[in-house]
C-alpha cells in the first residue's frame, strides 16, 4: 500500500478512488468500520469514515483510527478528501491528520475540481463560477455553507494557523509555488489554501508539493490534487531510474510538443546536429560520440533525457540537393540520421550508470533503427496511449523487456509527448510497486 485516503462520506471516497485509478493506482474503498484488506495487492485504499455530519469530537477519533490503520499498512502519502462545495467537520478533520502525523505534517488545502466546476480564487470557492455560499450548500439541513472564503472556514473550525497561496503564485509555476510553500511553511502555517482554476495548474502544485523537503505533506481536495500528488511524491522515489526520449520528427508538431515538455519538465535537450549524421565515416561517429557523452553527465541531474535533432533555428536539410551533391539517395542519407539518434539511445542505455526503465520515440523510422541498432525482435503492444501512439515491450536482443512508447512525428496536440512521458512513469511506479509487493 502507498497511498492512504480519508473521505467523510463513501461518494467522495469512490471519487478519489477513481482519480487515483485514472492515474494509474490500483484503488480500493473501504466503508466506516470494515477492516482494511490484508493482502498488500492495492496501492491506493480510500476509507469511508461517514463523518460529514456527526459531532466534531467523533469525527476527529474516527479519522485518528484510519490513520493508525494507515501507518501499520505502510502507507506512503496520507490524504484528506474533502466535500467539493465544502461542507462537514473540514476544519476539525484536517486537525486530526496534524495531530496524529506529527510535528511536521503540513495540510496543502486545494478545493477546486475543475471538471466538477468548482475553481478557487482569492481564496474563494467558486461553484459554476457562483460563490458556493449561494448555492444549494448553503441550505444543507445539517451543515449549511454561509462562507465562500475558505481560509475562514476552516479556521472556524481548526485551533492551526490557516493561510492562503494565491492565483498569481499558483500561475507563476512550479518552482513559484516551490517557494511559496516553503515560505509559508517557515513562517510557522501548518494549513496552506491554494487557489486554482484548472487541472493544470493543480498538477503543478503538486509538483510543488512533492518538491518541499523535510515535511510531510497531507494533500486536502475533492480528489484531483490527491491523484496528481500521490504520482508526483512516489515519481520522487524512483529517481535512480531514467527515462529515455528520442525525437527524430523535424515537425512543426513535433517542434510545439517538444517545447511544451522542456517547459513541464525544466529539462536541456541532447540537440544533436543532423548534417554531421548524414556525413559518413568520422563526422557520423564523432557526434553520436558527442552526444552520447553530454546525455551521460545530462543524466546525473535529470531523469528525463531528452535527445534530437529538432532545433527551432536550424533549417531543415535539403536532403534532395545533398542526394544529388553525394549521389546517396534521399532515403540512404535520412537513414543516417535515424541510425545515428538509435545509435546514440542504444550507448547511452549500455553505458549509463543509472537504470534506464524505459523509452519514449517519436517518428517510426528512428523506432525501427531502435530495434535495428538493438537486435530487437519488435514490440509486445499493451496498451493506447493516445490516438496512434502506443505502450509496449521491446521483445528479443539487448532491449528485451524494455518499456517503450512510440508515436507517429505529426499526431497530437502540444501536450502529446508529455503525456506520452506521464504514462510510461505511471507504468513504470506501478511495476516497481508490484515487484515490491511481491
Amino acid at each position: 500500500m502507498k497511498v492512504g485516503v480519508i473521505a467523510d462520506d463513501l461518494t467522495g471516497a469512490n471519487a478519489t478512488g477513481v482519480s487515483l485509478a485514472n492515474q494509474g493506482f490500483k484503488t480500493i474503498t473501504v466503508v466506516q468500520d470494515a477492516p482494511l484488506p490484508e493482502t498488500n495487492k492495492y496501492d491506493a485504499i480510500c476509507v469511508d469514515t461517514d463523518s460529514r455530519y456527526i459531532r466534531g469530537e467523533i469525527a476527529e477519533q474516527r479519522v485518528k483510527k484510519v490513520i493508525r490503520q494507515f501507518k501499520e499498512k505502510g502507507s506512503e502519502v496520507f490524504c484528506k478528501r474533502i466535500d467539493s462545495t465544502v461542507r462537514g467537520n473540514l476544519g476539525i478533520e484536517i486537525d486530526a491528520f496534524l495531530d496524529e502525523l506529527g510535528d511536521t505534517a503540513i495540510a496543502v488545502v486545494v478545493p477546486a475540481f475543475p471538471s466538477s466546476g468548482r475553481i478557487t480564487t482569492g481564496g474563494y470557492l467558486l461553484v459554476d463560477g457562483v460563490p458556493v455560499q449561494e448555492t444549494d450548500a448553503a441550505n444543507d439541513p445539517i451543515t449549511p455553507i454561509k462562507k465562500s472564503y475558505i481560509p475562514s472556514i476552516i479556521e472556524d473550525q481548526s485551533s492551526n494557523k490557516v493561510t492562503l497561496i494565491g492565483l498569481d503564485v499558483t500561475l507563476s509555476g512550479v518552482g513559484a509555488i516551490t517557494k511559496k510553500l516553503q515560505e509559508k511553511i517557515n513562517q510557522g502555517n501548518r494549513i496552506i489554501v491554494l487557489d486554482a482554476v484548472n487541472d493544470e495548474q493543480i498538477e503543478m502544485i503538486a509538483a510543488a508539493m512533492a518538491n518541499v523537503q523535510g515535511n510531510l505533506i497531507v494533500p486536502v481536495d475533492p480528489g484531483p490534487l490527491t491523484a496528481y500528488y500521490s504520482k508526483a511524491f512516489l515519481h520522487k522515489k524512483v529517481t535512480e531510474e531514467k527515462l529515455l526520449v528520442t525525437v527524430g520528427s523535424v515537425t512543426s508538431v513535433t517542434g510545439r510538443q517538444l517545447h511544451y515538455l522542456y517547459a513541464k519538465t525544466n529539462t536541456e535537450p541532447i540537440l544533436v546536429d543532423p548534417q554531421e549524421l548524414v556525413r559518413s565515416g568520422d563526422s557520423w561517429n564523432e557526434e553520436v560520440k558527442r552526444a552520447v557523452n553530454l546525455g551521460l553527465e545530462a543524466l546525473k541531474g535529470q531523469s528525463i533525457l531528452i535527445i534530437t535533432t529538432h532545433h527551432p533555428i536550424n533549417k531543415r536539410l535539403d536532403l534532395k540537393a545533398m542526394s544529388e551533391t553525394s549521389k546517396v539517395s534521399e532515403d540512404a542519407l535520412a537513414k543516417r540520421i535515424t541510425d545515428g539518434l538509435a545509435a546514440i539511445t542504444y550507448k547511452i542505455i549500455q553505458k549509463s550508470e543509472y537504470k534506464i526503465s524505459g523509452i519514449f520515440s517519436s517518428g517510426g523510422d528512428v523506432t525501427s533503427s531502435l530495434c535495428t541498432v538493438g537486435h530487437a525482435n519488435g514490440i509486445e503492444l499493451e496498451d493506447e496511449v493516445l490516438p496512434l501512439t502506443a505502450y509496449g515491450r521491446f521483445t528479443g536482443g539487448h532491449l528485451d523487456g524494455l518499456n517503450v512508447v512510440t508515436k507517429g512525428g505529426m499526431i497530437g496536440d502540444n501536450r502529446a509527448i508529455y503525456e506520452s512521458i506521464k504514462f510510461l512513469e505511471t507504468k513504470l511506479l506501478n511495476h516497481k510497486g508490484s515487484v515490491l509487493n511481491g
